[in-house]
């Protein structure tokens, strides 16, 4: 029997619904979730344990994986089955972890594990956008203690009007594709990219994606009245002493002010906090030490929190002696690696990224492999973060999902100035080589350099900035941060990080701490960006002002061009020996893409001589000549025969043709040598198509006056044989012969 099933739908407000389900699957997790629009289905579950972990943190892990069978395919790779995520996997794990963990209790430290599976895909339906709401509603099923129901949706703009979960296809028209994360009373995070639009316009939607997640944050709490809302668990908690606290504040604060005051560099102030904390610690017996360290530990970062940001708030000072709105010393370098294709230095107070730019053809695209999306990019970005960047020692395990974001929101705020018609694929690689403060956005004004440096025909230079925010509910005070530390980013309330040209902003990434922002503090941290960010964009134009008009000597050299399908197989020849011993000769890649729609054949020519793509192109040239009826060509004799000479047309190498005896002069040629010989140059007139031997027919003999008194041989009567039909076998009056 089906056991009983609860429900609730969305209406999106244009036809399109999404419902929430749950009472049919899963049923042992502590809370799931079918979140279904069209034909589009995720399973979410929520799983946490009731003994608490050893750790001082959350161990939350929100993982988000697509199952090829929602989309009627086979997974590629020798084993056929689902194995690490994917990048688009991971990006959409971090889009919903951002907006979970901090509404988790601070003290509240079970193993939890959200997980959110595409079972069955809708090609008209990102489910991507639906992953945070599918996630905050199981749960609010389950018995987590978790602060209030969230959801996420995508906004999308087209012809001025905003849309709530468009399509992919309608993503394409829109100028805006952003997902914002929110509690009906607080926005939590936003992330996207936009096509230069202004600050106005991206608070506009996100203001218009809240209204959509107040529905969904609504419906969510009707599904949990339903079904039955779970009493909260009971957990232990984290020890609290409030004499302790007192007196660690006491011993602290003013001590941490004098230092946070003093403006130092990082290390100089690192060093600083630490005496200061062993000097705590001296006010304690080893056995007060060893009963109440965490506690000790806790309480004097809560003391260093406090007064750092009332510093802030009461002096408008930072801890590196910078006013709120001052960006720390630039420095920019390009084509500072001689073998790459292109490179530039960044450097912003004390983070630091090097960009590497490599030029390729669309072999080198990036595959993209999902259940829900399948495509290529000839633009990307890949960022590294090693840990010497900040002055650690630990081992390498892969590409973390910090790098992967990192690098996304970067390759979002450059793609959209790669111009349409750049025949290459571009690889970006930023290098992080030290890190305090927003090394993404360094990414981006390093990336930007290192692709005009590279002779990529950039439309605008990008910059970016990390926007930070320290405030007060109390007092009303707040202090909006440009170009924050990562001790800022750590005890402040809000890390925005926003991209844009000159015209306007190209991607965006923001995490909210605090209930409540309100729209004006966002305006506020917004235009605050604009000038922080054209600030760093003319340090970038004073190092590089314009791409570059060509690309480097040793750097390849693109050439494009289209040929006709039926010539695709010549120009590829049996087995592919004709393309390949071209390559061969010419020190060139040819890469031969068909186009599905035409057919047509866009040969892309790589190479850094361009002699050697010269004749790449004259072979193509060749290839497609087609003579004129009537039209004179100079051709060459390149074979000779007992009944004509094979010649070669000097305008297209390559292309031959027969010559005939008959046709080399006026009068009877016995010998073809006592006309014409090896090597020889002369024109001929192309006849088209002989219709007896059904074969190209040229004349020399057409371009030489005729002699006087000339009479031409009579044509071959093709009828003479014609009385010998009525003496075929079928024709004779004879009888059947007898067995």
């Amino acid at each position: 029997m089906i056991p009983k099933t609860f429900k609730e739908v969305i209406d999106l407000g244009d036809g399109r619904e999404i419902s929430i389900e749950t009472g049919k699957l899963a049923k042992q997790a502590h809370g799931s979730v079918v979140v279904q629009s069209g034909k589009c289905m995720l399973l979410c579950t929520v799983v946490s344990n009731y003994k608490p972990s050893d750790v001082d943190f959350l161990p939350l892990t929100v993982d988000y994986r697509e199952k090829f069978a929602a989309s009627g395919r086979y997974p590629g790779g020798f084993f056929k089955r689902e194995a690490r995520p994917s990048d688009g996997e991971v990006l959409t794990m971090r889009l919903v972890d951002r907006v979970l963990r901090p509404l988790f209790p601070k003290d509240y430290h079970s193993e939890t594990q959200v997980m959110i599976q595409l079972m069955s895909h809708d090609e008209n339906v990102m489910p991507d956008a639906m992953a945070g709401l599918a996630a905050s509603a199981a749960i609010q099923l389950s018995d987590f203690p978790f602060e209030c129901a969230i959801s996420e949706c995508r906004v999308g703009r087209i012809n001025g009007e905003f849309i709530i979960n468009p399509t992919r296809a309608q993503l394409e028209e829109s100028d805006i594709d952003m997902v914002i994360g929110a509690s009906a009373d607080s926005v939590m995070m936003v992330e996207g990219e936009m096509k230069e639009i202004s600050e106005e316009d991206m608070t506009e939607a996100i203001k218009f994606a809240h209204e959509a997640i107040k529905v969904q944050c609504a419906a969510q709490l009707r599904l949990a009245e339903a079904f039955g809302k779970k009493e909260v668990r009971e957990y232990e908690g984290a020890q609290e002493d409030e004499e302790l606290e007192s007196k660690i504040h006491d011993l602290t604060y003013d001590k941490v002010y004098a230092v946070a005051k003093a403006g130092s560099a990082k290390q100089e102030r690192s060093a600083a906090f630490d005496a200061l904390k062993e000097e705590v610690q001296a006010n304690f017996t080893e056995e007060e030490l060893e009963e109440n360290g965490d506690l000790i530990s806790k309480y004097f970062y809560k003391a260093e929190k406090e007064a750092v940001r009332d510093l802030t708030l009461n002096e408008g000072l930072r801890l590196d002696g910078r006013k709120t709105d001052e960006i720390r010393p630039i420095w920019c370098e390009v084509d500072y690696l001689p073998s790459t294709h292109g490179s530039a230095i960044f450097t912003r107070g004390e983070t630091q990224a090097l960009a590497t730019v490599t030029l390729g053809t669309s072999r080198e695209a990036n595959q993209i492999d999902m259940p829900s999306y399948e495509g290529e990019e000839t633009f990307y970005l890949h960022y590294n973060f090693p840990p010497f960047s900040t002055g650690e020692a630990r081992p390498i395990r892969g590409t973390s999902r910090r790098e992967v974001g990192h690098g996304n929101l970067a390759q979002r705020a450059l793609k959209g100035m790669i111009p349409e018609d750049c025949p290459y694929t571009v690889r970006v690689v930023s290098e992080v080589l030290e890190s305090n403060g927003s090394s993404s956005m360094a990414t981006v004004c390093s990336g930007t350099m290192a692709l005009m440096d590279a002779g990529v025909q950039f439309k605008k230079p990008v910059s970016g900035i990390a926007m930070g925010l320290i405030s007060d509910a109390d007092s009303g005070k707040y202090a909006v941060l440009s170009d924050i530390l990562g001790d800022e980013d750590h005890l402040g309330d809000m890390d925005f990080k926003v991209t844009g040209t000159a015209d306007g902003i190209t991607a965006c990434q923001m995490d909210i701490k605090v209930k409540g922002l309100s729209y004006e503090i966002l305006v506020k941290a917004l235009k605050q960006a604009r000038d922080g960010r054209l600030h760093i964009l003319e340090k970038l134009v004073d190092t590089i002002a314009d791409p570059r008009p060509d690309v480097k000597p040793h750097a390849p050299k693109m050439v494009t061009t289209v040929i006709p399908n039926e010539f695709i197989g010549a120009l590829i020849g049996p087995g592919g020996k004709v393309i390949q011993e071209l390559q061969k000769e010419t020190k060139t890649t040819i890469v031969i893409n068909e186009d599905p729609v035409t057919g047509e054949g866009m040969v892309e020519i790589l190479g850094t001589d361009q002699d050697g793509i010269d004749t790449v192109l004259a072979k193509i040239d060749a290839l497609m000549f087609k003579p004129e009826v009537g039209s004179v060509y100079e051709v060459k004799v390149i074979k000779m025969l007992d009944f004509g000479a094979v010649v070669e047309y000097n305008d297209a190498p390559g292309n031959e043709v027969l010559l005939h005896v008959s046709e080399l002069d006026w009068k009877r040629t016995e010998n073809v040598s006592d006309v014409v010989n090896m090597g020889d140059v002369f024109d001929v007139k192309y006849m088209g198509i002989d219709p007896r031997t059904k074969k190209e027919k040229v004349s020399r003999k057409a371009l030489l006056p005729k002699p006087e008194g000339f009479v031409e041989r009579p044509p071959r009567n093709n009828d003479r044989n014609r009385g010998r039909d009525d003496r075929r076998r079928d024709n004779r009056d004879r009888k059947p012969r007898r067995n």
